[in-house]
């Protein structure tokens, strides 16, 4: 049960440092080539939402990450105000 448990954090640890150095990549995302039809629908929800391209991909990054368990899930103060932002 040991080895199990070893073997399961080396491959977290090594996962976590696989998208953190893809995290790092992608920093720069104007560099990512895309398909033309995930471009244009990226640039529609930016302008919609007010926001960069670059600043859309960085939240869709974030939520996949956090919805398939690579990253923790971010806790929301109930009590705070969010400003239509939530």
């Amino acid at each position: 049960m040991r080895r199990l448990a070893a073997r399961h954090s080396d491959f977290v640890g090594s996962l976590q440092i696989i998208l953190r150095r893809a995290a790092l990549m992608l920093r720069n995302v104007s560099g990512v080539p895309l398909e033309p039809a995930t471009e244009g629908a990226l640039n529609s929800i930016a302008a919609e939402m007010n926001i960069g391209r670059s600043d859309l991909i960085q939240i869709v990054l974030r939520e996949w990450l956090e919805t398939n368990a690579y990253l923790p899930v971010r806790e929301i103060d109930e009590e705070s105000e969010t400003d239509g932002s939530a």
